[in-house]
């Protein structure tokens, strides 16, 4: 699965509240959360963000509380895929549960400048950075969770497995 986007850079321990602010939190549609994402660090992000775009981070990204509104809103606002140095555990997890493909790459982090383009292939687990023309290795995506990512989360994925080999329920006793 290949993806290509504008970068929008952010720096170090960029945490849930920045993502998408506490205020927000009585929405949890995607489309409402992604008018308000970024908003406190990065006022333009939410108007400009174009459907295939790429946020790129430091150290600890998604780190704070454990809302699950902070991947939403950016998968929301039609961001492909994250890449930083490190991700909060927790962040890590709801991003591949919400079907957001996130890679740790901190060579590819130094080396991107907001608004390069980058080519992201998660199956092998490069990242091309057509400004420099250097291609970064990093781990690529495992198979389970690249079907999760291509079934849009978690909650679609069991119930395409579901619906494909149906259960036969037994009750004893």
């Amino acid at each position: 699965m290949k993806l290509v986007g504008k970068v929008w850079k952010y720096g170090e321990n960029v945490d849930t509240d920045a993502i998408i602010p506490a205020r927000y939190l009585n929405m949890s549609l995607p489309e409402e959360l992604a008018e308000h994402c970024m908003e406190d660090i990065d006022r333009g992000f939410a108007s400009q963000v174009k459907k295939g775009d790429i946020i790129v981070g430091g150290d600890n990204f998604g780190c704070g509380s454990s809302r699950e509104h902070a991947p939403l809103a950016i998968k929301g606002a039609g961001v492909s895929c994250v890449i930083a140095n490190s991700f909060a555990r927790i962040f890590y997890r709801n991003a591949i549960n919400i079907g957001l493909p996130i890679l740790e790459c901190a060579e590819a982090v130094a080396e991107t400048e907001k608004g390069d383009e980058l080519t992201v292939d998660l199956t092998v687990g490069t990242i091309t950075n057509a400004r420099t023309g250097k291609t970064y290795r990093t781990s690529p995506l495992p198979e389970f969770v690249m079907q999760i990512v291509a079934a849009g989360g978690l909650v679609p994925y069991t119930r395409e497995r579901l619906q494909a080999k149906p259960y036969t329920w037994c009750v004893i006793g």
